[in-house]
């Protein structure tokens, strides 16, 4: 599955939408900063409910959907 490279650039502290390796895999994630080589620190909550830190490519973050209450 070949994706193409998205212009979009999310700001530090913006909230945006990670889709991992398979559809399934989406999640909520708040940007930190601006990694090297396409990549972006976020920040997400982990398994056991402590925020957690990781380095993802850009081209996996997508802007959220719009709220049912916005």
């Amino acid at each position: 599955m070949h994706r193409d490279k998205s212009p979009w650039l999310p700001d530090a502290g913006a909230f945006v939408a990670y889709r991992g390796r398979s559809s399934k895999s989406e999640r909520n994630v708040r940007v930190i900063a601006e990694a090297s080589g396409g990549r972006m620190v976020v920040e997400a909550i982990g398994r056991q409910g402590v925020p957690v830190r990781l380095t993802v490519k850009q081209e996996n973050l997508v802007p959220m959907q719009p709220c049912l209450f916005d």
